[in-house]
């Protein structure tokens, strides 16, 4: 077996923080979200997007209620610039949305970044440069009053190229890259310069952002640099800080939720978590994951499958089908004991109550998910989930003993067909199975009479091509219909009845009622149901009771027939 080598990897030195506070708070309300889909997302993807996919993604997120959206890198590309352009002059900006703009903190880079923007109501300027030792030793060769000196040098370019430009109200956002990676004393001593040179003040705050732009340890790590920075940051009150997770561990939402209680206000993400490497923080995951706890996140996912397609159109990039909240198969349940959970969760929820389905940590009415798929058989289902498909999808709901054995039935078929069956196919099954009048014997019709205080029933059924008028009394229909097919020399005994009234009619008539008997032969251990569906209960109930002669011994009644015959 090949080893790692292990030993050539360092632990993340921990912050020293005995008194750290996050660990003893929660969230209560959503930060402010910034979208980094057109820009961040976009440079990450193999085909980046083209004008009409940009344009298309810039509407989406600004329906789904983003007000800050980081739209392009435009010092990197004539692509980027051109769509900042047609953003302003198109006036496609909502009033109450605010685009971001990203730039190294070089002087040229800065001056095309600030030329994109002309004439926009209000924009932000997002400029950033490496921090960590590795990147001043290595890609730099600076020192540290050296890359501090390239930080306030490309604040105090945008500030003067800012005044030239009165129309626009401008919104600094900073960014030291490498953040999670930077000593925390230099990542102070930088953000405070900039935040001096620009003159921060509680009616002029500036974006601070601290990104984990590599995850290299856990997520408690980072919220403790968060609550660090929080607490010694010079004019905190004229800061917005903000965080842009990576995901490169796998737990970029946790760090995300630690860092905002740890004292953040804000987030820079993606849909769906896209992003360099293995993705920025996934804010539609994020921003659930606060919904589920009864905060209203200022974000609308209330028709997910809509968001979650023009993403992929945009991106060219598939979503997971067991993504969090999103994924084709997020609220499927092919187990049999998930779905028996999910069906009695299903009967007790009441719409007024807090939801509480089990395996369901959100209604998937409230993302506009419908119910059809929450549920789907295959062989490794059980009877929750075949029963709660024929009610669904059917009106016919099943006594629990007839769950079992039905669902018998279906574990054969998958067994030996395979794959996953639809509802459509359940109800085939079940149709042929109770109902569709194959056995050695078929019922035609009945009728009913008094007879000295009892009831009576002349039955005609067919056996074996050949009809068959029987007579029978008893203490009621059901009672008086076994009297007369015992008379054939069937031994039959009923053992529970049961009808229930359906929401729909399931044959293509007016069925609206629905018989379940257990049958069973005295003296013999096999007992089996027969299912009977019409629009006149007494009918439904006689054809349930042949359904269950025959299903409790067909075989038997075909040999007799071949024997007869011969």
């Amino acid at each position: 077996m090949l080893k790692l080598p292990s030993a050539k990897y360092a632990p993340f030195v921990p912050v020293n923080l005995p008194d750290r506070r996050w660990p003893g708070r929660v969230i209560t309300a959503p930060p402010i979200w910034m979208s980094t889909d057109l820009r961040d997302g976009n440079q990450a993807l193999f085909e980046p997007m083209n004008a009409d996919r940009k344009m298309r993604m810039f509407r989406t997120l600004c329906d789904i209620g983003f007000k800050e959206i980081e739209v392009a890198f435009p010092s990197a590309s004539q692509t980027d610039f051109d769509f900042v352009r047609m953003l302003i002059e198109g006036n496609h900006i909502p009033p109450d949305v605010t685009v971001e703009v990203l730039s190294q903190a070089r002087e040229h880079l800065i001056r095309r970044t600030m030329e994109s923007l002309r004439g926009a109501r209000r924009a932000i300027v997002h400029v950033y440069n490496a921090t960590s030792r590795p990147f001043r030793e290595i890609v730099f060769g600076m020192s540290r009053s050296e890359v501090v000196e390239m930080a306030v040098s490309a604040v105090r370019l945008i500030g003067e190229l800012a005044d030239a430009q009165p129309e626009t109200e401008w919104v600094l956002e900073f960014s030291p890259e490498t953040f999670s990676a930077t000593e925390l004393d230099f990542a102070l001593e930088i953000c405070d310069a900039v935040t001096a040179e620009w003159g921060a003040g509680p009616g002029n705050k500036v974006i601070l952002n601290l990104p984990s732009t590599v995850e290299c340890a856990t997520p408690n790590v980072y919220a403790d640099q968060i609550e660090w920075m929080h607490r010694h940051l010079a004019r905190r009150d004229s800061v917005i800080l903000s965080l842009h997770p990576h995901n490169d561990r796998g737990t970029a939402v946790a760090a995300a939720e630690l860092g905002l209680m740890a004292g953040a206000d804000r987030i820079e993400g993606c849909l769906f978590g896209n992003g360099e490497r293995t993705g920025n923080v996934d804010i539609v995951t994020l921003a659930l994951n606060l919904y589920t706890q009864g905060i209203a996140p200022g974000l609308d996912f209330s028709d997910i499958n809509a968001v979650a397609r023009t993403a992929e159109h945009c991106t060219r990039l598939p979503i997971h089908p067991r993504h969090p909240y999103v994924g084709d198969l997020v609220f499927t349940a092919f187990s049999g004991s998930h779905q028996d959970a999910i069906k009695k969760g299903f009967a007790v929820q009441r719409p007024d109550a807090p939801w509480n389905v089990p395996y369901l940590p959100i209604d998937p009415a409230d993302v506009g998910r419908s119910y059809d798929s929450v549920i789907r058989v295959n062989s490794q289902s059980g009877k929750g989930g075949v029963a709660y498909l024929l009610e669904a999808e059917y009106g016919v709901v099943l006594p629990r003993r007839l769950q079992i054995e039905f669902s018998a039935e279906v574990k054969r078929h998958t067994d030996t067909h395979g794959g996953e069956m639809s509802a459509a196919e359940i109800w085939t099954l079940f149709s042929r199975t109770y109902l569709s009048g194959e056995g050695a014997m078929r019922y035609v019709d009945y009728q009913l009479y008094e007879h000295g205080g009892a009831q009576g029933i002349r039955l005609t059924v067919e056996r074996n091509s050949i009809r068959h008028l029987l007579t029978g009394t008893g203490n009621g229909p059901i009672d008086a219909a076994v009297e007369a097919l015992c008379s054939l020399g069937i031994a039959l005994q009923v053992r529970s009845f049961e009808e229930r009234s359906m929401g729909s009619s399931a044959e293509g008539g007016n069925a609206d009622a629905c018989a379940f008997i257990n049958v069973a032969t005295p003296g013999m251990p096999n007992e089996c149901y027969g299912v009977g569906i019409d629009a006149n209960i007494v009918t439904a109930s006689i054809k349930a009771l042949v359904s269950g002669v025959n299903r409790l011994g067909a075989d038997a009644w075909i040999e007799q027939g071949r024997q007869a015959a011969n």
